[in-house]
């Protein structure tokens, strides 16, 4: 099933590759109602297709013609569309939104050598930004041990945005989401489409085939082994997400000490509080600390009183992107 993840400078490097032509267009900058944050992406082909986007269609038409003329010439381009500017009612800006999209031509400002560099680290699921003078189009990446704290800060954010001076702009690409699920149930069905919609990558996880099975997941990943050795063999990192969806200890607490001693940025459980009391026991028992046993989110999900699976996966996802997004620890 296809992913609903942002592909911009993969897609970008095989059309440049194949002889078409390509020019990345960024959003930089936004104020107002912008319809898309900073740093999403669209790529445009010499021959004038189109993927991604960096306005939901408000500003793409002006946009191609200001890429394709970036590819000629082989300079790239500051664009700005605002309700200040004459056009602001055509691009359809017209609501008061802004934005600023830096236009860069593959093989020109944006070497070939520079973006398939970016393809291969995000591949690897590399954290790396892209450093780049919005003046001249001159970049470079950063990432591994060249990464310093105030930079170091913007990519754990997952934070794109213009440096204080406005001249340099830091795209940062960070490693596709991800969520394993533990629990083939009715919630997991639910939840599973939800979350692929909202940019994840999800694996459900299942020891009982009658469960995790294609027919009840058809195009997903789906995975048949013990919760526990099936994540240590997913390798969780900073950008996963593990709910467990089984209530049953037998599986739900090697999978709670696989994740606990990962990074992965949300662990939630169901259950009832009685039911989550004893489990953060019983691992305490185990030796986890209580600052450990307090990443865990139990009952899982906001409380929006969800009764049927599809809310209860509604309110888990809500849960999810607000520990994403900073808005609860």
């Amino acid at each position: 099933m296809t992913q609903s993840i942002d592909t911009a400078p993969e897609t970008a490097l095989a059309w440049h590759r194949a002889g078409i032509g390509a020019v990345l267009a960024t959003v930089v900058e936004t104020w107002g109602s912008a319809p898309r944050r900073v740093g999403a992406q669209l790529v445009v082909g010499g021959d004038g297709r189109i993927a991604g986007s960096v306005s939901g269609g408000c500003v793409e038409g002006a946009v191609v013609h200001a890429a394709l003329d970036a590819l000629e010439t082989g300079q790239p381009a500051l664009l700005e569309f605002g309700i200040a500017d004459a056009d602001a009612f055509a691009v359809g800006l017209a609501c008061g939104g802004t934005i600023k999209i830096l236009v860069e031509p593959v093989s020109a400002s944006l070497s070939e050598a520079t973006l398939s560099d970016l393809v291969d680290l995000r591949a690897a699921r590399q954290p790396v930004a892209y450093v780049v003078d919005v003046t001249t189009g001159q970049g470079r990446l950063v990432h591994g041990r060249m990464v310093q704290d105030g930079l170091a800060e913007r990519i754990a954010q997952d934070r794109s945005g213009l440096d204080a001076d406005g001249m340099t702009f830091v795209a940062v690409h960070v490693p596709p989401l991800r969520l394993l699920v533990v629990g083939a149930v009715h919630i997991a069905q639910a939840l599973v489409p939800m979350a692929q919609i909202a940019g994840y990558a999800p694996v459900v996880i299942d020891p009982r085939s009658s469960f995790g099975s294609a027919a009840r997941f058809p195009g997903f990943d789906l995975v048949e082994d013990w919760p526990d050795e099936a994540l240590a063999d997913q390798g969780l990192d900073a950008r996963c997400a593990v709910v467990l969806l089984t209530h049953d200890p037998k599986l739900d607490d090697p999978a709670l000490t696989v994740a606990l001693r990962s990074p992965c940025f949300y662990i939630g459980a169901l259950g009832s509080r009685k039911t989550h009391a004893a489990r953060v026991a019983r691992l305490a028992e185990a030796g986890f600390a209580p600052k450990d046993l307090a990443r865990i989110h139990g009952p899982v999900g906001l409380d929006v009183a969800a009764a049927t699976p599809a809310e209860i996966a509604v309110a888990i996802l809500a849960e999810i992107t607000a520990v994403l997004r900073g808005r609860q620890s």
